[in-house]
């Protein structure tokens, strides 16, 4: 049995909606949500985080899934600060990256745009739409809804205003001169 398939097949059903409020149960709603996401989620995939570190990217599985997901048609949109983080602790995303670069927008934005004066604004977002919203509030609090269309476009607004004012970033390989 291959290390990818010792994981069940997400169930939207099994995952812990509204909001927890302790590292682990957030590293576990994440993992659960990501993992949903790559397995059922549609054409679009909006992940956003200062610099996606903590975020189980590596994780076997999650690759093994989002292989399956990242058809020519579908699109992963990343919005980070800074990929840096990423690249050092991830290398297997990277990896991941890099072979399925015709799916992957990815965007660096200005942290000081990630913050909405008119309510509070998350550190870090999964949005799969019709399937779920996932906001990452801090390391220890995070809330999560299914099919809730009302949060999903909440959420997909407020991803789509910081995407607008980001640049291009995160090559899929780096070209010397």
């Amino acid at each position: 049995m291959s290390e990818a398939s010792a994981h069940p097949a997400p169930n939207p059903g099994a995952i812990r909606t509204g909001l927890v409020e302790s590292a682990d149960e957030v590293r576990q709603m994440l993992q659960q949500a990501l993992l949903l996401t790559a397995e059922q989620g549609g054409r679009e995939l909006c992940w956003m985080d200062p610099d996606f570190s903590a975020w189980p990217l590596s994780d076997p599985a999650l690759l093994d899934a989002l292989h399956r997901w990242a058809l020519p048609h579908r699109r992963l949109r990343l919005l980070a600060a800074d990929y840096e983080p990423l690249r050092r602790v991830h290398p297997r995303f990277v990896q991941w990256r890099q072979l399925h670069d015709h799916v992957v927008a990815a965007r660096a934005y200005d942290p000081a745009e990630a913050l909405d004066r008119s309510q509070p604004a998350p550190q870090g977002l999964v949005l799969a739409p019709g399937l779920l919203a996932m906001r990452v509030w801090s390391p220890v609090r995070a809330s999560l809804s299914l099919r809730d269309a009302r949060d999903e476009a909440s959420a997909r607004e407020w991803f789509d205003a910081i995407e607008q004012r980001s640049a291009d970033s995160f090559a899929s390989s780096t070209l010397g001169l």
